[in-house]
C-alpha cells in the first residue's frame, strides 16, 4: 500500500494512492500518515477503509506534504555508503554517523527546495527513508524490521559551506525547506526485508548524477534501528534517513551545485519518484 499526506480543496488529509487516484481516509483516523501511526491505526484497518471507500481524488489535483508532517524524531545517517565516503575523502565509519533534521527543513513532493540567500553551495543527496511503525527501546537486530511501517524517499539537500564550518553537520543540513520528502510511504510488506537491493538514483535537470543500490549501505536498516534504540526510545512516526551513494555535486570538478530553476528527481525502485524544483530564497 502507498500512503501519503496531501491538501485538497484546502483540507489536509492522509490517503492511499491507487494508480492515479487518491482515496482519502476519515479525518478522525488522522490528518497525516504520522497521525495514523501515532493513533495506532492498523494496516488491516487502512486496507478495509480503502476497500470500502467510494471517494476518489485525481492525484494530479492535490498539493503533497511530507507524508509525516511532524515526525517525533528525524534521524539522518551520514557516510553510509562506502563509495560516498571515499569521494568525500573520509574514512568509512565503524559506527553510524547520526545527525538530526528538523521539521522546518522538510518540504513535500512538487514543492520547491529553497536555495538559501547566504550560500551558493546547495547539493542533492538521494536517500532511502525508513518510517517506524512500532516504537521501542533496546530493539534487537533480529526483531528490528518488525518495527518498520514502511519506506519513502528523501532528498537530503545540503548547504555544504555551512556543513563544513564546524565538526557537526546539523546547520548545513537544516536550512528551511531543503529536505524533499515523499510523496508516498510504501508499506514494508511490499518491499524486500530492510528494503535491501533497491536501485536508487538522482537526476538533476534530466541527467543521472547518482546511481546505486541500497544493498551497498554500510549499516543496514535493522542495524540502524538496533543502534539508535540502544540510546533512545523510538516512537511511531519516527524517520531514519539512511545515507546517500556516490555522485554528490560538491566533490565533482567543477562542482555541480543546485541553483534557481533546476529540477531534481530522486527515484527508488519499488517506491517511486520524488520531484522538487530549486528556488532562490526570497526575503
Amino acid at each position: 500500500m502507498k500512503l501519503c499526506t496531501f491538501i485538497h480543496e484546502g483540507v489536509q488529509q492522509a490517503g492511499a494512492l491507487v494508480g492515479q487516484e487518491l482515496i482519502p481516509f476519515d479525518l478522525e483516523l488522522g490528518d497525516d500518515v504520522g497521525a495514523l501511526l501515532r493513533n495506532g491505526v492498523s494496516l488491516g484497518h487502512l486496507r478495509e477503509a480503502v476497500g470500502a471507500s467510494k471517494h476518489r481524488i485525481d492525484a494530479s489535483m492535490v498539493s503533497y506534504l511530507p507524508p509525516i508532517v511532524n515526525p517525533p524524531s528525524f534521524f539522518c545517517i551520514g557516510l553510509n555508503y562506502a563509495d560516498h565516503a571515499k569521494e568525500a575523502g573520509l574514512a568509512v565509519p565503524d559506527f553510524p554517523t547520526v545527525f538530526p533534521r528538523y521539521t522546518t527543513s522538510l518540504c513535500g513532493h512538487g514543492h520547491p527546495i529553497i536555495r538559501p540567500q547566504c550560500s551558493d553551495s546547495l547539493d542533492y543527496e538521494a536517500e532511502l527513508a525508513v518510517v517506524i511503525g512500532k516504537g521501542g527501546r533496546h530493539i534487537s537486530r533480529d526483531k528490528a524490521l518488525d518495527h518498520v511501517f514502511g519506506y519513502s524517499i528523501f532528498n537530503d539537500g545540503s548547504v555544504r559551506e555551512y556543513q563544513a564550518r564546524g565538526s557537526q553537520w546539523t546547520l548545513g543540513k537544516n536550512f528551511d525547506s531543503t529536505g524533499g520528502f515523499g510523496p508516498v510511504i510504501v508499506t514494508a510488506d511490499e518491499l524486500p526485508p530492510g528494503a535491501h537491493g533497491l536501485k536508487i538514483e538522482a537526476r538533476l535537470n534530466g541527467d543521472t548524477v547518482q546511481a546505486g543500490t541500497t544493498s551497498d549501505m554500510v549499516f543496514g536498516v535493522a542495524q540502524l534501528i538496533e543502534t539508535l534504540s540502544e540510546t533512545l526510545t523510538l516512537r511511531a512516526g519516527d524517520v531514519i534517513v539512511t545515507g546517500t551513494p556516490a555522485g554528490i555535486g560538491w566533490t565533482r570538478n567543477p562542482k555541480l551545485i543546485m541553483r534557481d530553476g533546476d529540477e531534481c528527481e530522486i527515484t527508488i525502485e519499488g517506491i517511486g519518484s520524488l520531484f522538487n524544483f530549486i528556488q532562490d530564497e526570497r526575503v
